[in-house]
């Protein structure tokens, strides 16, 4: 893990500003993880209750991005950071922003999730969406672990990560297109399902994203169009 790179400041006020502002992307993070969870449960059995209850929390996510939001415009007015400082302010913008994002797709989980359960019961279960939601949750958390513990090698492996999300996407495809090829009766509930996979997809990206504002906050280098090689070679530089 990386050294704290945050200094004390002379304002006791302004350190505990910094620190709020961490702990309030935190507690927004832990929102939209549990959205993720409740959305797809919320899928595999078809609660219409519990879709409505993502769809309702939804707007919890937005007022937590408005709120840090905020928070960051006045830290910038009023502190003007600079250097490690600046950096935590901007990546902080560009996280919530990308968790708000998630928020967003979890949403669309949900709204598929209460329009299927008043349609007929798919016969095949489709456990793999259950996996992939698995794996797209763990990555989430792991990016917000990272952010956390500013621990820049922690952000890369969460990059490495959207590597299998993407394949386990590309696969659900394959087996929702086959489906519906050997029961065309299904193709609009199989559709359903296929936006919710896409919707699982991006938030792997936004994870990814998440990870790539950690390794800028920790060693002041924007990865956002490396290879993971590059990244890698970037993070050893230093």
């Amino acid at each position: 893990m990386d050294k704290p790179i945050f200094r004390q400041h002379i304002s006791s006020q302004f350190n505990a500003e910094l620190e709020d502002v961490r702990q309030r992307v935190m507690a927004m993070g832990g929102l939209v993880e549990q959205q993720i969870v409740d959305a797809t449960q919320a899928l595999m059995t078809l609660d219409a209750a519990l879709a409505e209850k993502v769809s309702l929390n939804d707007f919890k996510i937005n007022q937590l991005e408005v709120t840090i939001d905020e928070e960051c415009s006045r830290i910038l007015a009023r502190r003007q950071p600079t250097a490690s400082d600046l950096r935590l302010v901007y990546a902080v913008i560009k996280t919530i922003t990308d968790l708000e994002r998630i928020g967003d797709e979890a949403g669309k989980i949900g709204r598929m999730a209460r329009d299927l359960a008043s349609q007929e019961r798919l016969i095949q279960n489709l456990r793999e969406v259950q996996h992939l939601s698995r794996a797209v949750s763990k990555m989430v958390r792991d990016a917000l672990d990272a952010f956390a513990r500013l621990d820049a090698q922690a952000a890369l492996n969460v990059a490495r990560e959207d590597r299998e999300i993407d394949r386990e996407y590309e696969a659900l495809l394959r087996q929702c297109i086959t489906f519906m090829m050997e029961d065309p009766r299904t193709i609009g509930r199989v559709m359903d399902i296929i936006w919710c996979v896409r919707a699982l997809e991006r938030i792997g990206d936004h994870a990814k994203n998440i990870s790539e504002y950690v390794i800028y906050l920790v060693k002041g280098k924007d990865v956002r169009h490396l290879s993971l090689e590059a990244v890698q070679r970037e993070i050893e530089s230093q």
